[in-house]
């Protein structure tokens, strides 16, 4: 496992540590969930698992338009 040394101010080191705590985590595990996050590639199973669960009945552009009412004459510039 390997490990990373970073500088922080004091206002942003408090607030980090104030954010870990507030989730019940180590300094340590919040970080390295954060940059996690930012370099995961794939999505989470809950969301894949989405995927093709309602049915996709948009309207197609035709019938969209065929709604559309006339324009009203606009007055000349």
């Amino acid at each position: 496992m390997g490990q990373v040394t970073i500088y922080l101010d004091s206002e942003t080191e408090n607030k980090m540590k104030e954010a870990a705590k507030s989730g019940h985590l180590s300094v340590s595990k919040w970080v390295a969930r954060i940059i996690e996050e930012k370099i995961t590639t794939e999505w989470p199973e809950n969301i894949v698992k989405l995927a093709g669960s309602w049915k996709d009945d948009f309207p197609t552009i035709k019938e969209i338009r065929s709604a559309d009412a006339h324009d009203s004459p606009r007055e000349e510039l």
